[in-house]
Order: C-alpha cells, then sequence, then structure tokens
C-alpha cells in the first residue's frame, strides 16, 4: 500500500513521495546544488551584465544542475514504478496461495463435517440392531410361557342400528359449511369488485359527494329525445312504462336543484358534465338536466364539446352541419349556429358540427370567450365534453367553467378510473360539484330504494285525481 501510494504521487506528477524514499537522498542532495547555484547565478547577475562571461557560466551550470535533478526525478519514478509492480506480482502470488490454502481448508472441513454424519448414522444403526436383538430375545423366551386355553364362545353379531354414517349429523354440517362457503364467496366477489356501486362507497373511498342517482331505464338507451304527447317530456319514446319515466323526471329535477340550490359561495353559471370513460351516460344526463332546467323558463344553453363523438345532436334530432368546430376553426359567431326545438323556447344548442383536430387543439384559447359572452346572456351554460381519461380537451374545458359534474355507471365504471380522473381534477384546482350515478338498480345499489317508490306514489296520485 505505500508503494502503491507513492506511485500514485508520482503518476499525478508529486516529487515529495519519491523525495522522502529511499532513492529521495540524490534527489534532496541536487536539490540544495541547485539552490545553491541558482543563488550565485543571482549574485553574478547581479554584479555583472547578461553578456558577461561569469554570467554565462553560472546560467550553464544552473541549467546542468536542472538537467540532472530532472534526470534523477525521471530515474526515481522509474524506480518507483518498477518496485510497486514487483509488490503487485508478490501480492498476487500471494493471493493465489492463499486462495489454494483457503481452497484446501473448506474441502478438508467438508469432508469432516461428512465423515462425523456417517459416523454418527453408523452409530445410531449400531445402536438399533443391538435393541432389535435384544427385542428377539426377549420374545423368545416369552413364548416359551404362552399356553393355549383360548376358546371362541359367540361369534360377533352385527348392530341393531347403524353407527356411522349419521345422517343427521352429516347434514347439519354440510349446511353449516355451506353456509360458510357463501359468506366467504360473497366476501371474496365483494373484494374483488372494483367498480362503483353505491353512493355511500364514493364518499367513503374517494372522499367526493355524490350529489345525485340517476335509475336505469334500458329501454330508451341511446334513443333521440321524443317530446311525447304533453310536449315537455324529459323521457324519450311514448312506448316507456310512465313509471320508469316519472323515476327518471324526478331524479333530474333533484339532480337540477342540488346543483344549484346548494351552492351558497357563489353562483353557478357554467358546469361541464364528463365521465372517466366513454358510454357512462354523460351526454344522456347533460341533454336532460338541461331541459330541466329549461322547463323552469330559464334562458339555458347546452353545447356540445365533445369533438370526437357527438351525440347531442342525435338525441334531439338536428342536423349538425355547422356548429362549434367552425366556430373554432373560422371566427364565425357562435350564436350564428345555435339550434332550438320548438318544444322549449328557452333552451338553445350548439351541436359539435364537422369533427375537426385542428378544433381540438384550439378549444382552449377560444371556450373561454365562448363562455364568458354565453354566462352574460343565458341563466345556465351546460357543456358536455368527451372523457376525461385519455384526451386533452376536457382538462382545458375543466379550467373554464365554474363546476365539474362527473358521471358514473353503478356496478361498472372503474373505482381506481374514477378516482383517476377527481385526482385530475383536483389538480387542476377545477370545482368538482360531485358525482352523478347512473343506471342505479336494485341489484347494484342501495340507492335504488328511494326511486322504487316513485312509481307507486305517482300511481296513487293519479288514482287519487280520478277519483
Amino acid at each position: 500500500m505505500r508503494k502503491e501510494s507513492a506511485y500514485r504521487s508520482v503518476a499525478a506528477g508529486s516529487i515529495e513521495a519519491v523525495q522522502i524514499s529511499t532513492q529521495g537522498d540524490a534527489l534532496k542532495k541536487l536539490s540544495e546544488r541547485l539552490d545553491e547555484e541558482q543563488q550565485k547565478f543571482a549574485e553574478v547577475r547581479a554584479h555583472f551584465g547578461p553578456n558577461h562571461p561569469e554570467n554565462r557560466k553560472a546560467a550553464a551550470q544552473v541549467a546542468e544542475v536542472q538537467r540532472q535533478l530532472q534526470r534523477a526525478r525521471d530515474n526515481a519514478a522509474q524506480r518507483v514504478e518498477t518496485e510497486f509492480r514487483e509488490a503487485l506480482n508478490r501480492e498476487a502470488m500471494l493471493r493465489k496461495t492463499v486462495s489454494e490454502s483457503k481452497a484446501e481448508f473448506d474441502s478438508l472441513n467438508a469432508h469432516s463435517f461428512e465423515y462425523q454424519s456417517l459416523k454418527r448414522e453408523a452409530e445410531a444403526d449400531k445402536n438399533l440392531y443391538e435393541e432389535l436383538v435384544r427385542k428377539i430375545r426377549e420374545a423368545t423366551i416369552n413364548s416359551g410361557f404362552q399356553n393355549s386355553a383360548i376358546r371362541i364362545a359367540d361369534m360377533a353379531r352385527p348392530a341393531i342400528k347403524a353407527v356411522f354414517p349419521n345422517i343427521r349429523l352429516n347434514v347439519i354440517l354440510a349446511f353449516f359449511f355451506s353456509i360458510l362457503l357463501a359468506v366467504g364467496a360473497c366476501a371474496i366477489a365483494d373484494l374483488l369488485n372494483n367498480t362503483v356501486r353505491d353512493p355511500e362507497q364514493v364518499a367513503r373511498t374517494l372522499a367526493t359527494e355524490v350529489i345525485g342517482t340517476l335509475p336505469a331505464v334500458k329501454a330508451w338507451h341511446g334513443r333521440s329525445i321524443s317530446t311525447g304527447n304533453s310536449g315537455m317530456a324529459l323521457i324519450p319514446s311514448s312506448d316507456i312504462d310512465p313509471a320508469h319515466m316519472n323515476s327518471f323526471d324526478e331524479a333530474i329535477r333533484t339532480l337540477r336543484n342540488s346543483i344549484l340550490l346548494t351552492d351558497f359561495d357563489r353562483r353557478i353559471r357554467s358546469i361541464m358534465i364528463t365521465s372517466s370513460a366513454p358510454s357512462e351516460g354523460k351526454s344522456t344526463t347533460a341533454a336532460h338536466l338541461a331541459m330541466a332546467h329549461a322547463q323552469q323558463g330559464r334562458r339555458t344553453l347546452l353545447i356540445d364539446g365533445d369533438l370526437r363523438r357527438p351525440s347531442i345532436h342525435r338525441r334531439f334530432d338536428l342536423p349538425s352541419v355547422v356548429g362549434l368546430s367552425n366556430v373554432l376553426t373560422s371566427g364565425i359567431p357562435w350564436r350564428s349556429v345555435l339550434l332550438k326545438k320548438e318544444e322549449f323556447p328557452t333552451l338553445d344548442i350548439l351541436p359539435v358540427g364537422p369533427s375537426s383536430r385542428r378544433a381540438a387543439d384550439l378549444i382552449g384559447a377560444q371556450l373561454t370567450v365562448i363562455l364568458e359572452e354565453a354566462c352574460a346572456e343565458y341563466d345556465l351554460v351546460i357543456l358536455d365534453s368527451p372523457p376525461l381519461l385519455g384526451f386533452s380537451e376536457p382538462l382545458q374545458m375543466a379550467a373554464t367553467v365554474d363546476g365539474v359534474l362527473m358521471v358514473a355507471v353503478a356496478g361498472r365504471t372503474n373505482r381506481k378510473a374514477l378516482a383517476s380522473a377527481i385526482t385530475t381534477l383536483k389538480r387542476l384546482r377545477a370545482n368538482i360539484i360531485g358525482v352523478v350515478l347512473n343506471e342505479v338498480r336494485a341489484d347494484s345499489s342501495d340507492g335504488y330504494y328511494y326511486h322504487y317508490y316513485h312509481p307507486k306514489y305517482y300511481r296513487d296520485y293519479s288514482s287519487e285525481s280520478a277519483d
């Protein structure tokens, strides 16, 4: 280690390690001589001119001593390196010898351990053999004292009543274990179910309020909205059960009041309705919420912001030739592309228009201006956006509206996906109004209990009115 340190010092350009080694005496003498010659040269230069012979002679002597010193340094560095290389070789030889000795010692230890193990087994076998010999001798001695005075009194007879199997006990045990198995299967199924099921679960796991639940009405899922005979119906198709229509109608009105009547800090003028994944009912919820608000005689604007998969114009059976995409790309006034339904005079609809990737890139810059102008003219602006996960437009839309409403399907929406969407909105500091649980059924959520009594209540009320 000492020679390696000296070698590394020399390799790094330091000569002090060489001067303190065995080759350092000559270097010290040459260094002292160089100092003397430099001192003499300084004295001569002080008394004589630069061209004086004494001055030249003194300079030559200084140069000669410097060359000798440099040569001695090089030789010393070479000797240090040579000694270091030799030390390395000796160290490698010693390491090899130690490794061989260690391997031989380990082999001896292994053989010794194997020998001791075999010795113990041999001693155990010997003891067992001696014990067996002793038992055989004892048995031989005892056999001489046995007598044959044994006789059979009666033959064995079977019992009148079977002892085994016990049918009653087996049935009780089978019933008990089947209950345990059923409970365990239900518990495992509940643990493996990672979907959103009821409002209490959402509030407990996602720390977000469920402000409304919508019952499942599969018969009209995806159809266009029909106004029915009264001209003001919320549910499409006249062939739907009136009980389901009344239940969904009341659920939509309850959701409307939950949104608009519980915000005491500021008045909500614009709402974005979105979901974590496609086909979860956000467009249907947006359309019926807009109609429910327009039924109160308040001016309502419904904007279809889903530039990739628009559906608002199909639900209202309206054309979508010109719409939001033309406003964003061509700069035409947004008021000129609004559509109306005769049954809802206070409801204006801004369709999406033709699909355009460029419009999706421009939506963040111009949507703020559209919403500001619309909020000044309308009581409520409802924006139907694409799903939040996987698309960039909903993030820009969420930053421009007063509140965001998340739609989730009971028994189908993944909790992790919904939690990821809510976390993204919180990171943007968006105002999350709450979650709407859609397609609530009796087998998927306890919230169906409340919708169960709406049809009965309406039937009772209709019967009383008829009487």
